[in-house]
């Protein structure tokens, strides 16, 4: 029986690389009503997405770019989406 390695989807960007990776690591989360980007805050997330853009990075693009890249999207995404309402205490 041939087996196969499941492979990732091809994306068009090295950015939406960056998300796939993020969500697959759970390091992020999209708003269920709105579909903003928010940031778990979960350190092992983040070191797991890190694991996976030092060692498995698009193709043409080397190691250092990808976790450069993971990074960026990282500073880019808050901890709340901006149009729920905020909690109250």
């Amino acid at each position: 029986m041939l087996m196969t390695k499941e492979r990732r989807p091809a994306l068009r960007t090295l950015r939406g690389w960056a998300i796939s990776v993020l969500q697959e690591a759970g390091a992020i989360r999209e708003c269920e009503e709105h579909g903003w980007m928010q940031d778990r805050a979960d350190p092992h997330a983040r070191e797991r997405a890190f694991d996976i853009a030092r060692r498995d990075s698009p193709a043409d693009v080397a190691p250092e770019e990808a976790v450069a890249e993971i990074r960026d999207v990282l500073d880019s995404i808050g901890g709340t989406c901006p149009e729920c309402p905020p909690e109250a205490d």
